[in-house]
C-alpha cells in the first residue's frame, strides 16, 4: 500500500456560492463537490486536514490587476448583472465575495508552508478558477488570477523572489503570462493545446517573455490528440531541464484537469494515472530545489466524472513518500 504524507487543502464551502447560472455553463460548483467525493473515499482521506482561506488583502490584489477593472467586476455582482464581458463569464451577486476569497486562499497555504517544519503538500480547492484572468481583463471562467497572486504574496511576504510556475492546463494560461512577461524572476512554463486549436489563442512556443524577462517564458504547445507519451516528455525533457537552470525557491502549479481524454473542453487525450506522474515529479523538484515549497491551485477540469479521481491521483502523487 502507498504510504502517502500530510496533506493540506484550502477550502471554504463559500466557493459553491459563485453561480454561474446553470445550464450548460462548464464552471460549476459541482467541479468543486466531484473533487470532495473523491478524496472523501478514497486513500488519501485520513492524509488531508482543510485549512480555511481568507479575502485577497487589498494592496495584494491591486499589485496584479488594475483598480479600475476591480471597481468594474464588483459593481457588475452587486448591481445584479449576470455576466462581466462576455456570456463565459457568468456571475451572480456573491461572484465578487467568492473570487476574493479564491484568490487569497494561496496566503493561507504560504504562511503554513512557510511556518511548518517538514515537507508538506498544499492544495487550493477554489472558484471561480484564474489563469486566464489579464490585468484588467475577465476571460475564460476567470476574474482574479489566483496563481499571479499567489507569487505576488510569496515575494513580498516572504521574500522569495524566485517563482517557478508550472500550469498543466489544457489552456494556456494568457492571463499569468501578460502579468509576468517582463519579469525574469518568475518563470512562467506551460503545456497546453496547441493555440491553433484551442482557447484562448494564446501560447505560442516563440513567445519567450519580453524585455528584462526574455528567456522565463515557456509554452510547450501540443497538437490535438497528444496522450501521456507527449506530456511525460515535455516533463522529463524541457521541465525539468528549465527549473534546473532556474534554481527557483518555491514552485506553483496551476492544476487543470481537462486535458483527460473525456472532457471535452480540449483535444487532448491525457489519461487519468498521468496526473499522477505529474503530481510525483512537481513533489521531487520542490524537495530537491525548494525545500518542499509547493503550492498547487485547481484551476480547470469540467467533466465530472473524471474530474475527481484525476485530482486525487494528482494529490497522490505529489504525497507520495518514496
Amino acid at each position: 500500500m502507498a504510504n502517502f504524507g500530510p496533506l493540506k487543502i484550502v477550502y471554504s464551502e463559500k466557493f459553491l456560492l459563485h453561480d454561474t447560472g446553470g445550464g450548460d455553463h462548464p464552471e460549476t460548483a459541482a467541479r468543486l463537490e466531484a473533487i470532495w467525493d473523491s478524496l472523501r473515499n478514497g486513500p488519501l482521506a485520513k492524509s488531508i486536514e482543510v485549512l480555511s482561506p481568507r479575502k485577497v488583502e487589498r494592496d495584494l490584489l491591486l499589485s496584479v490587476h488594475s483598480e479600475a477593472y476591480i471597481f468594474r467586476f464588483e459593481e457588475a455582482c452587486l448591481s445584479g448583472m449576470e455576466m462581466l464581458g462576455h456570456p463565459d463569464n457568468r456571475i451572480s451577486y456573491d461572484s465578487y465575495e467568492v473570487a476574493l476569497l479564491s484568490a487569497g486562499a494561496s496566503q493561507s497555504g504560504i504562511d503554513f508552508l512557510e511556518n511548518m517544519e517538514g515537507s508538506h503538500r498544499v492544495f487550493c480547492c477554489v472558484r471561480p478558477p484564474g489563469h486566464h484572468s489579464e490585468k484588467a481583463l475577465a476571460l475564460g471562467f476567470c476574474f482574479l488570477n489566483n496563481v499571479a497572486i499567489a507569487a505576488k504574496y510569496w515575494q513580498n511576504a516572504y521574500g522569495r523572489k524566485r517563482i517557478f510556475i508550472l500550469d498543466f492546463d489544457a489552456h494556456h494560461g494568457n492571463g499569468i503570462q501578460e502579468i509576468f512577461d517582463e519579469d525574469p524572476n518568475v518563470f512562467y512554463a506551460s503545456i497546453h493545446e496547441h493555440p491553433t486549436f484551442s482557447f484562448p489563442g494564446t501560447g505560442y512556443e516563440e513567445d519567450t517573455g519580453s524585455g528584462p524577462g526574455e528567456g522565463a517564458t515557456m509554452n510547450i504547445a501540443l497538437p490535438p490528440g497528444s496522450t501521456d507519451t507527449q506530456v511525460l516528455r515535455a516533463l522529463e525533457e524541457k521541465i525539468s531541464q528549465a527549473i534546473d537552470r532556474f534554481q527557483p525557491e518555491c514552485i506553483i502549479a496551476a492544476a487543470g484537469f481537462d486535458a483527460h481524454e473525456y472532457d471535452d473542453m480540449s483535444g487532448l487525450a491525457y489519461s487519468t494515472k498521468v496526473y499522477g506522474h505529474i503530481g510525483t515529479h512537481l513533489g521531487a523538484w520542490a524537495d530537491s530545489y525548494c525545500e518542499g515549497r509547493l503550492l498547487s491551485i485547481l484551476e480547470g477540469g469540467y467533466n465530472l466524472d473524471v474530474l475527481g479521481p484525476c485530482t486525487e491521483i494528482f494529490l497522490g502523487g505529489l504525497c507520495l513518500k518514496m
